[in-house]
């Protein structure tokens, strides 16, 4: 605990002084480049198609000049399956629900008791053991089928920061994540930037530093900026 509580205290801190280093290094001023899921699916970053938009401040997933990279599309036929095999297996057990997405299905059982979770995680094994094609991923309250590739959110950050194209000194890239896969690009950005996770419970992680909560994430990233040149925001 103690240990979490320092990740936290340092946070900005430590933070701001290595954007400061950096802006330094830099001279011209570093680019800060905020990239947000649509909205669509988040699993779309990971899985599908990451479509480059040229204006990144809109929302897009990856890079400029309509770059676009396909991942397990020929995924889509084995999900559906899964997925209509899983929602009927949890038809009658209260407080679950399926959540079917794009490229991966998730099922939620924050609601249900203690008999009705350990029902969920029966009938998520079942489903998983008929589609070896998938992983199953647990997260909190959640189990999640996944296309079972080479591929994570660690491996989407670098290619990220590859098509952006800019060398080391010009992007100083700071990921923040709250779920477990997370860690990923928490393990992957180590060596080129920084990883803050955001949770109010401490949490073994790859991160460096830690928040508690969005609102905080907020108020964290505006300080950040406020103390980048005028030309550096993008």
């Amino acid at each position: 605990a103690t240990a979490w509580a320092q990740l936290e205290m340092e946070c900005s801190h430590a933070v701001a002084v290595e954007v400061d280093a950096r802006v330094e290094r830099a001279r011209l001023g570093a680019r800060v480049v905020h990239v947000q899921p649509v909205r669509q699916d988040r699993s779309e970053v990971l899985w599908g198609s990451q479509q480059a938009d040229p204006d990144l401040r809109r929302g897009s997933e990856a890079g400029p000049r309509g770059l676009r990279k396909e991942i397990a599309t020929d995924f889509l036929s084995i999900l559906e399956a899964a997925g209509r095999e899983l929602k009927g297996r949890l038809a009658g057990i209260p407080g679950a629900l399926v959540e079917r997405k794009r490229f991966s299905i998730a099922a939620h059982y924050r609601q249900a008791n203690e008999n009705a979770a350990a029902k969920v995680q029966q009938a998520v094994n079942k489903v998983a053991a008929q589609h070896p094609q998938l992983r199953l991923l647990v997260g909190k309250k959640v189990y999640e089928l996944q296309p079972d590739i080479d591929w994570n959110k660690g491996k989407a950050l670098l290619w990220l920061l590859e098509v952006i194209g800019s060398e080391p000194r010009e992007i100083f890239p700071i990921y923040v994540g709250d779920d477990l896969t997370d860690e990923d690009a928490f393990r992957a950005i180590k060596q080129c930037g920084l990883g803050i996770v955001v949770s109010e419970e401490p949490r073994p992680t790859a991160a460096r530093y830690a928040l508690k909560t969005p609102a905080e994430v907020d108020r964290f990233l505006h300080k950040i900026v406020a103390r980048l040149p005028t030309n550096a925001a993008s």
